[in-house]
């Protein structure tokens, strides 16, 4: 297929043009799709309108896909009422728990034969149309729940979205895909908000002694309370469950730093360490590889260019970067940029480094 043809036919309704909505105009428009906004708010439809993810609703559309990219206290309601307003499209959700407005769509008695939940596993930490961008999706998981009742006319509708987004359908049971992402995104949205709230009511000398570490763990802290507060209490029992165990091992390592000396302490201190590096190891990398990397910190002076100049010539070295991430020195003009490479290439890379006159720590 040519890159410039859409696997869509028809136009896509977008309901709800936050972060997810605006985004997935945004590329849908990229793509030369026909994308028609609504939102409960009118100068929320004017904003993404101006920002290019669409256009406004007319009385005549009929699309042949509604995206529902609202609140999860809302989802079922809107979920049930583009059924009703367009039953011949297809109609899914982003929302972030698929089986709880699944439940009460059931309850409720409401035919699904039309509807597919699904959820891309992708965000930031700030929200609103504002925050939209058309290649949010590149690359990253979007979960579609199917059943038995789904026709696959309508199935394939859904992953031609996913597919055009630039991201990974994956399929799943609603059941499954809540026990997953409550492991996997709402328990460490809570880990990441308590670590932060230790640092309200630290020092500043603490603060200031804050690096990468730190920074990684609470980054997705500054999230919005009002949106987690309806994605945890839609998804409690998964993450109740899973904070459960947690809970039991902070106990144990906190019992065994209590007394570090006693036996077994450091055998619990060692295991769940050891514990940890066995579940990073488990997380999928570029384009879903298992495999290591090595870091290697480049120290650049803090002025402008630096940053560009050495990017550039790891381009020339042609070296292909995994992953990276900026950090400074504190009361330092200097700054450090931590990169990852595949092992094979490292060792050769640091010494061309140092050969061209960069600081390399290794």
């Amino acid at each position: 297929m040519s890159e410039n043809v859409s696997r869509l036919s028809g136009a896509v309704r977008v309901v709800g043009v936050g972060l997810l909505g605006a985004s997935v105009g945004l590329c849908l428009r990229a793509r030369g799709i026909d994308v028609i906004l609504d939102d409960v708010s009118p100068s929320s439809v004017q904003l993404a309108v101006d920002l290019g993810a669409g256009r406004a609703t007319r009385v005549d559309d009929l699309p042949v896909l509604v995206v529902i990219a609202v609140p999860p206290d809302v989802t079922a309601d809107v979920i049930e009422a583009e059924l009703a307003r367009y039953p011949d499209a297809v109609i899914t959700d982003v929302a972030s728990v698929k089986l709880a407005p699944l439940v009460e769509l059931k309850r409720r008695g409401v035919s699904l034969v039309n509807y597919i939940g699904s959820h891309p596993l992708a965000g930031r930490e700030r929200g609103g149309a504002i925050a939209a961008s058309g290649d949010l999706f590149i690359g990253r998981p979007w979960v579609v729940c199917r059943d038995d009742q789904t026709p696959a006319w309508a199935l394939a509708l859904v992953e031609d979205l996913v597919l055009e987004v630039g991201a990974v359908p994956i399929e799943m049971t609603p059941d499954d895909h809540d026990l997953a992402v409550g492991l996997v995104s709402h328990v460490p949205q809570i880990v990441s908000s308590l670590m932060a709230k230790q640092l309200s009511s630290a020092s500043d000398d603490a603060v200031r002694l804050a690096g990468q570490g730190v920074r990684d763990v609470t980054r997705i802290a500054a999230s919005s309370p009002e949106m987690w507060i309806q994605i945890l209490a839609a998804n409690h029992e998964a993450v109740v469950a899973i904070l459960e165990q947690y809970g039991r091992d902070v106990a144990a390592i906190t019992d065994a730093l209590r007394n570090v000396d006693a036996p077994g302490s450091r055998r619990v201190l060692a295991e769940t360490l050891a514990g940890g590096n066995a579940g990073v190891a488990r997380l999928p990398v570029k384009h879903g590889e298992h495999r290591k990397f090595t870091s290697i910190v480049v120290l650049v002076d803090d002025r402008p260019g630096q940053i560009a100049q050495l990017l550039t010539e790891i381009g020339e070295l042609n070296i292909n970067l995994e992953d990276l991430r900026l950090d400074h020195a504190e009361g330092a003009q200097l700054g450090m940029v931590e990169f990852s490479v595949v092992p094979e290439v490292a060792e050769q890379l640091i010494v061309d480094l140092e050969t061209r006159g960069w600081r390399v720590h290794r």
